[in-house]
């Protein structure tokens, strides 16, 4: 059975939970990080993980952290071809978009989160949250234009590719900014919700 320590809230934990649900493995989640009875810095989580962050996937001898590789070793240790795309080519571009969640998506609206949800309402950076709703609007633009007559980031079905960008969609949505209208983003973000390993893993209130 797969143990993977982080907290149900994190965007990152999230990513590896709805690699699990997909894949319909047996597992234990534990607790940890922001909130929890442990932090991280603690010499035995340090032990599965140098850096001391969540999460961490446990299966079997082998420990891997880092979200999107947990994402990729789910899929290529459970699903090959199936969230694991069956050619290099495929495989190739649902890498560049996890990726580009990690370096250019996911820092388009993070901070304007941390503002919204995290910070007291008096502390708030509304001028952050501005640039946030432009960065975020032209990244998710990027997007939509790769998702023009697609139904998923690689193609007809749904690949390791779709489970970072779809994690930070959700986010995305909900959170109380302005957004573009982007047609193609929308609807892959309706099919995704529709699948019950998104709604019971990402689909959860922002905290």
């Amino acid at each position: 059975m797969l143990t993977l320590y982080g907290r149900p809230n994190s965007l990152n934990v999230q990513k590896a939970m709805w690699a699990i649900g997909e894949l319909g493995l047996a597992h234990e989640r534990i607790d940890i990080g922001r909130g929890h009875r442990e932090e991280g810095g603690t010499p035995w989580f340090r032990a599965l993980n140098p850096n001391g962050k969540v999460p961490v996937l446990v299966d079997g001898d082998r420990v891997i952290w880092e979200s999107n590789a947990i994402v990729r070793y789910l899929a290529a240790q459970y699903d090959p071809g199936g969230l694991w795309p069956e050619t290099a080519g495929e495989r190739g571009e649902a890498d560049q978009w996890m990726d580009w969640q990690q370096t250019a998506l996911l820092s388009s609206f993070n901070p304007a989160f941390w503002q919204l949800i995290r910070t007291p309402e008096a502390d708030r950076d509304l001028d952050l949250v501005a640039r946030c709703e432009a960065a975020s609007d032209q990244a998710f633009s990027l997007l939509d234009q790769a998702l023009e007559a697609r139904a998923f980031i690689s193609g007809d079905r749904l690949t390791m590719g779709d489970i970072p960008l779809g994690v930070c969609a959700y986010r995305w949505y909900q959170l109380p900014m302005r957004r573009c209208d982007l047609p193609n983003v929308a609807a892959w973000y309706a099919r995704l919700t529709e699948r019950p390993a998104f709604r019971q893993h990402v689909m959860i209130p922002l905290t």
